[in-house]
């Protein structure tokens, strides 16, 4: 794994021998039920676990009114993850699915509060559509609660196919977004 990853660096698969690029990826994660804290710690810790995946830079916590869910929704506990893997896009979308199981994530209604949410913003430069992911993820550009953490942790962050972060948050601005003193291990 690198520091500065690439798309074409790549690195030995130790049981098959082939090579697998190496990609740097953004995830974003959030919690607003149960204890938020402890629910955001514990995804970056099974992150961290994962086989393949390098967890590079952690964000500040920040605190955001919900978006789009029921009006009764608490507010939000939002961080971003910089990360190195060599996983395929659907092996890290799983891993994140399984992450959100654990901590007891139930699926249903869109924009429903939950114990955790963890969305795969970026892999690499790729842009893919399929049925089951859009990446870049489709309204990562208009939403505060990943712009903002991600620019603590990357400043000159490029969301692929919209620009630079710092702009896109200048457009969409901060209100409802309040950077916590809470920092995550």
């Amino acid at each position: 794994m690198t520091e500065t990853p690439s798309p074409h660096v790549i690195d030995a698969d130790t049981l098959s021998g082939g090579l697998k690029p190496i990609r740097q990826v953004i995830l974003s994660l959030g919690s607003n039920l149960g204890d938020r804290e402890a629910n955001l710690q514990g995804a970056v810790d099974a992150l961290r676990d994962t086989p393949d995946v390098v967890v590079v830079e952690v964000s500040p916590v920040y605190e955001t009114q919900p978006v789009g869910g029921p009006e009764e929704s608490g507010p939000y506990l939002n961080i971003v993850l910089l990360a190195d893997s060599t996983l395929a896009v659907d092996l890290l979308l799983e891993r994140a699915h399984a992450v959100e199981q654990a901590f007891g994530r139930e699926r249903g209604v869109p924009g429903a509060p939950r114990t955790l949410d963890v969305d795969l913003i970026t892999y690499g430069q790729k842009t893919i559509e399929s049925e089951e992911l859009t990446i870049p993820h489709p309204r990562a550009h208009e939403r505060a609660f990943v712009l903002a953490p991600w620019l603590d942790i990357e400043r000159d962050a490029v969301l692929p196919g919209h620009g630079p972060v710092a702009e896109l948050l200048a457009k969409v601005g901060t209100e409802g977004v309040t950077k916590l003193d809470i920092e995550l291990q």
